[in-house]
């Protein structure tokens, strides 16, 4: 995926409603696939930054990738996540938060549906929709 396929577009205004915003069902995660069924919507993007609704369906395993040109924290609202970043693993739960700084190597696996936030600082398109 090219740079520019990354760049996304702002957010025209200033407010944005979740049942509002269209569901992108991902088809793969930096070009790998994911084992399952995620989805996002793209709640707000700045000029500087990116907040993604994430919907992870129990089962689904994220493929290991890393980001070399962002970084993202994430914050656990339902269910329950295993978290491998880096060389550790946690098990996130909701209200629980993480990051993964660039070129650092993760993955999860939703041990329940989850639904999480993500913020990504600077915003970029990590996804292909299907």
């Amino acid at each position: 995926m090219s740079d520019t396929d990354r760049t996304l577009p702002r957010t025209e205004g200033y407010f944005s409603v979740r049942d509002d915003i269209p569901i992108e069902r991902l088809a793969a995660v930096e070009g790998v696939k994911p084992k399952g069924r995620v989805e996002v919507r793209r709640m707000m993007v700045g000029e500087d930054i990116l907040m993604l609704h994430v919907f992870r369906e129990k089962g689904l395993i994220d493929p290991v990738h890393k980001h070399m040109d962002h970084e993202t924290v994430a914050y656990l609202i339902k269910g329950r996540l295993r978290l491998v970043i880096g060389d550790k693993e946690f098990i996130a739960e909701p209200g629980t938060s993480w990051i993964h700084p660039r070129g650092v190597e993760h993955y999860s696996e939703a041990l329940e549906d989850c639904e999480q936030l993500e913020i990504k600082s600077p915003p970029k398109k990590t996804w292909v929709s299907e």
